[in-house]
């Protein structure tokens, strides 16, 4: 079975650096934007990633959610806050977001697996 951590992130890393080869002002103040946005601030970065995480899952982002449960598996959050944080997801989202909610946790298995 591939490593869908590492394909995601190879990719991932593949593509921005493809995209912000090309100069465009617009593109790199958005990246700049959004990597700013999940500092630390009044919020603390675990309650940002699971605020990314849930507004991911309602737009239905696959990719958006494996960057959020990558970064909320780094900062430490448990599976316990990450599946509750999806439960509210699925509930504002309503079922449309269960096939998300299915690579979700399929993500973050291989997560959790990685480390052992």
């Amino acid at each position: 079975m591939s490593n869908i951590v590492d394909e995601f992130n190879v990719y991932r890393s593949k593509m921005n650096d493809r995209i912000l080869e090309d100069n465009n002002k617009l593109i790199k103040r958005i990246f700049n934007l959004d990597t700013n946005a999940y500092m630390s601030g009044a919020l603390d970065v675990k309650t940002k990633e699971l605020l990314g995480l849930v507004a991911s899952a309602v737009l239905r982002c696959d990719d958006c959610i494996k960057y959020h449960l990558e970064t909320s598996h780094k900062e430490g959050l448990t599976k316990e806050e990450v599946v509750e944080a999806l439960g509210i997801a699925t509930l504002v989202g309503g079922t449309i977001v269960i096939p998300h909610l299915r690579k979700a946790y399929e993500f973050w298995d291989a997560l959790e697996n990685k480390e052992s």
